[in-house]
């Protein structure tokens, strides 16, 4: 079993970075494989609705959507990390998440997924309801922990001494460890995955 975090931050050793590794040190103690993504620090273009994805399953751009989306399919769940900007997720991985998304939501059904979210003092809750929205659009379980995902602090040292937090991420890695597990057992055990129905779009304006 595998799972992709994500670091939706510019700084790729951060806060942000802090936390999911914490997530990390937990999945590898259960013997769940990890593998962080890097969004880095370059601009993330965002979608533009072109729907090409919907023909191909893939983005115009390539970029490190594209990358990511190549790795999807063989991973079984996934941690979003960002850190907060003006009480939101940073712009970069807003523009990740809406592409990909957008393209591959479909992808991520039953699989997993959690967001973490670091902040200096205020705005966690904004962003962490922004990420949380990514999943349930997707049919995707949503892994939580004793509190809400998030670190505080204003540099990788500060966030250390986050006792709470950081005892919320390792939480939430073994949370996510077990859910897995869940899932695993259950597919030995031939239980299927629940029937979908056809989508149904109501638009309200005629």
């Amino acid at each position: 079993m595998k799972v992709i975090l994500v670091n939706g931050s510019p700084k790729s050793n951060g806060c942000t970075y802090t936390a999911l590794k914490e997530v990390s040190k937990e999945l590898t103690k259960e013997g769940i494989e990890t593998e962080v993504f890097q969004l880095g620090n370059e601009p993330i273009m965002g979608c533009i609705g072109c729907r090409v994805c919907k023909q191909t399953g893939r983005c115009f751009k390539e970029d490190l959507v594209n990358e990511f989306l190549d790795k999807i399919d063989d991973a079984d769940g996934f941690v979003f990390g960002t850190p907060v900007h003006y009480a939101g997720a940073s712009g970069s991985i807003t523009s990740f998440l809406d592409r990909v998304f957008y393209s591959a939501g479909n992808r991520f059904d039953y699989k997993p997924g959690a967001a973490i979210v670091s902040c200096r003092r205020g705005g966690a809750t904004a962003a962490f309801d922004q990420m949380n929205k990514y999943f349930t659009i997707s049919n995707m379980p949503i892994v939580s922990s004793q509190y809400w995902n998030m670190v505080h602090g204003n540099s990788p040292e500060e966030v250390l001494q986050d006792l709470e937090g950081l005892q919320t991420m390792r939480t939430l890695g073994k949370n996510m460890a077990w859910l897995l597990k869940c899932i695993d057992s259950g597919k030995k055990q031939n239980v299927a995955y629940p029937e979908k129905e056809k989508i149904q779009r109501t638009n309200f304006v005629r």
